[in-house]
């Protein structure tokens, strides 16, 4: 018997941003705000052109 997503919904969200299927797309506005945020607060240079798997490898990299 296999998990109910429902029962269980993280631990069938957690995915790897090089499995996502739109991970490849521009990175959303919600990410690019959330990133300058985020660079500015660590002395680190914004980077615009990422894609949205990038973006959020990079926003856990600043967070952690």
């Amino acid at each position: 018997m296999t998990d109910n997503p429902k029962n269980n919904p993280t631990g069938n969200a957690e995915k790897d941003p090089e499995d996502w299927v739109t991970g490849d797309e521009p990175m959303t506005g919600a990410q690019a705000s959330y990133l300058k945020t985020l660079c500015e607060q660590h002395g680190e240079e914004f980077q615009d052109g990422l894609t949205k798997a990038e973006a959020s490898e990079r926003i856990e990299a600043l967070k952690g």
